[in-house]
């Protein structure tokens, strides 16, 4: 049996940062990770190109997050997006700073993030096991004593979870933090995936399938009520919705749709235009060109993959000419681009979703330590606690942020 200051559980981007910075201050460190390399999850992070981070003020950026924001002051008062940014930098990583306030590196690869962060740890001595499934925590008297793995026993009075929560399960976070936790008696709040792709009825979607929209917007209705909106970019695919937009939305789309509730999604193709001036622009270039069939003049309006799309919709003939479209009509395709409607039948599986919410309540664990309420010498990490944003780099500042406090609190608490 061997001896460890602290032992980690999972080696992404919280369980390095944890790591990492315990060792900096002096403890002997050992990382568990069950997969056969380090970083799974995070190579595929922004479709490979890793969202390092964001750059709003913790004031704005505790707003993305759900559903309690405000736990992680403390943590962002110890490492922010300045701090990792500087840490990647200090191993060669540069960075580029994007629109929406996203950070990626200038390579554009995940794997020199993911190879940054090794190359630090390994510089602080941590010991790293692969292949490493941890089957049990070692508790007495409500402490931590030490950790079994592969039916070996290791010895620690620190014990950091950061084993990610259930998404994208291939790179090894299948959920399993959650029963260790649970074991212990902590409460696993509702897990179900979130950041995830939209099933949608109807061939609508389908028809406009690889179609990447810019500058539209996103609304929620359940039960015919508003309940959320979001401006910016999506993509259509062959099952329905995806694209940064509609992945922020699906964590209302997700809960309603598991209180049974009817979803419905519009998509306002002209945002910056209200109905007003969408109309007199419309009956504009109606009079302009008279004389031109309606399915030419559509092309002004609208990407050319939606154009027989629309018209179909509206059952218009293509070879109409725009002197003859009435007022009615004019209404009818002013109120399709405004609201291009979407019937939600349901949402993509955990293998999809990019994050998880759900986990580890809050209440249960101190937020200027991590460590948890329940157990001596149990800290938490990452994705596995009850803690979920939008897109743009901020569930990796979350596992970063965590990830650093929790190494940091072992150490102090030693």
């Amino acid at each position: 049996m061997k001896n460890f200051d602290v032992i980690v559980v999972g080696a992404g981007p919280a369980g390095l940062l944890a790591a990492g910075r315990a060792a900096e201050l002096g403890a002997k460190v050992l990382i568990l990770e069950k997969m056969k390399q380090e970083g799974r999850k995070l190579l595929i992070t922004g479709k490979g190109r890793c969202n390092i981070t964001n750059n709003a003020p913790v004031s704005e950026f505790i707003t993305h997050v759900f559903p309690n924001g405000r736990f992680l002051r403390n943590a962002f008062s110890q490492f922010y997006s300045q701090d990792i940014i500087d840490l990647l930098s200090k191993y060669g990583v540069e960075t580029s700073l994007e629109r929406g306030g996203r950070y990626f590196p200038v390579s554009n690869k995940s794997a020199d993030v993911l190879r940054a962060l090794l190359q630090w740890v390994n510089e602080m001595k941590v010991e790293i096991r692969c292949a490493h499934r941890v089957e049990k925590l070692i508790v007495e008297n409500e402490m931590i004593k030490g950790i079994q793995a592969n039916e070996q026993q290791f010895i620690t009075r620190h014990v950091i979870l950061a084993t990610g929560g259930k998404s994208y399960p291939a790179t090894g976070s299948n959920g399993e933090g959650y029963e260790l936790a649970k074991q212990h008696g902590h409460t696993i709040e509702n897990v179900r995936p979130a950041l995830v792709p939209l099933n949608t009825e109807g061939e609508l979607a389908q028809s406009l399938q690889g179609l990447n929209l810019r500058n539209v917007k996103a609304m929620v209705w359940v039960n015919g009520k508003k309940t959320g909106e979001d401006f910016g970019e999506m993509i259509f695919t062959h099952f329905g919705l995806s694209g940064p937009i509609i992945l922020t939305l699906s964590r209302i789309v997700v809960d309603e749709l598991h209180r049974k509730n009817k979803v419905e999604i519009t998509i306002d193709l002209k945002p910056a235009l209200d109905e007003q001036k969408l109309d007199r622009r419309l009956l504009r270039d109606l009079n302009e060109h008279g004389k031109k069939k309606i399915s030419n003049i559509f092309r002004f309006w609208l990407p050319a993959t939606m154009v027989p799309v629309f018209l179909d919709l509206l059952k218009l003939n293509p070879e109409k000419e725009c002197h003859q479209v009435s007022s009615k009509e004019r209404k009818q395709i002013r109120q399709l681009i405004k609201n291009l409607p979407f019937t939600v039948a349901g949402h993509r599986s955990f293998k999809e979703a990019i994050i998880t919410a759900g986990g580890v309540s809050t209440k249960e664990i101190h937020a200027k330590t991590m460590e948890s309420k329940l157990i001596k010498g149990l800290y938490f990490a990452g994705e596995m606690i009850d803690l979920d944003a939008k897109t743009g780099g901020y569930n990796l500042q979350i596992a970063y942020s965590t990830g650093w406090l929790a190494g940091n609190s072992c150490v102090d608490n030693a």
